[in-house]
């Protein structure tokens, strides 16, 4: 059965493409967001991949360590968002969930995010410098491969400026790597991206972006998915690859 248009993803897409962000209000239910909720909540939270602090909870690898939220998660109305905005061919290439607690001072300054996850290390012509966090190998790709990649934050509390809602900076996705001592804020502007609680952001992994501390006593807790429909080359795998068909 064909999936439902709604009207408005075309007008996201191109903000997406334009800005390199865009937000979506009310993809969730209150109801969808507390059943994502409850599946995380039974995840054993005792393997590599889940980070536990006074700041920050956070479980890389996030599809893979917690199954029970794949198909609450990809709803009919977030496929309809996918295909409309990045095509039929998406996969998934990574995910996270974030969950900064209500008296977090974690803060993240400007940056990029300029690496993928693959299966293993080799050596390859324009691939690097190479990291590796919870026995997962990461690495930075050629600069198309990361302009291909498309974000989607699912967002399971209203997030603004006061509990750690990213700021941007708007269309310095287009300038490639962009290293952020080098920002003229004479030229450029910030954007803070407020989203309702079951909205999603949708951003390219190449604008600058940033995150400050709660202020208000309120939890920030973050679904991270990236896409691509780019194969890597034979020597290597997406190490989180998840097909949507």
């Amino acid at each position: 059965m064909a999936q439902p248009y709604i009207p408005g993803y075309r007008e996201t897409a191109y903000e997406l493409s334009d800005n390199g962000f865009s937000i979506v209000e009310s993809i969730y239910s209150t109801n969808e967001v507390q059943n994502i909720l409850t599946a995380i909540n039974r995840a054993d939270t005792t393997k590599e991949t889940f980070r536990k602090s006074n700041d920050v909870f956070a479980i890389r690898q996030f599809l893979k360590e917690v199954p029970g939220t794949f198909d609450l998660i990809f709803t009919d109305k977030l496929r309809s968002v996918i295909r409309q905005i990045m095509g039929d061919r998406f996969f998934v290439v990574k995910s996270i969930y974030f969950d900064k607690p209500e008296t977090s001072n974690w803060y993240v300054s400007y940056h990029q995010d300029l690496t993928i996850s693959v299966d293993k290390k080799v050596e390859l012509e324009n691939f690097g410098p190479w990291t590796t966090k919870q026995n997962q190998f990461a690495v930075q790709p050629p600069i198309d491969i990361l302009e291909n990649i498309t974000t989607i934050r699912i967002h399971l509390d209203d997030t603004d400026e006061n509990n750690g809602a990213l700021r941007v900076v708007p269309k310095s996705h287009v300038k490639k790597i962009y290293r952020p001592e080098t920002i003229n804020w004479a030229e450029e502007t910030e954007t803070t991206c407020c989203v309702g609680q079951g909205g999603i952001m949708l951003m390219k992994p190449l604008i600058l972006h940033s995150s400050g501390r709660t202020e208000n006593k309120r939890r920030r807790r973050v679904i991270h998915i990236e896409f691509s429909d780019r194969e890597l080359p034979p020597e290597i795998q997406w190490a989180e690859r998840v097909n949507l068909n």
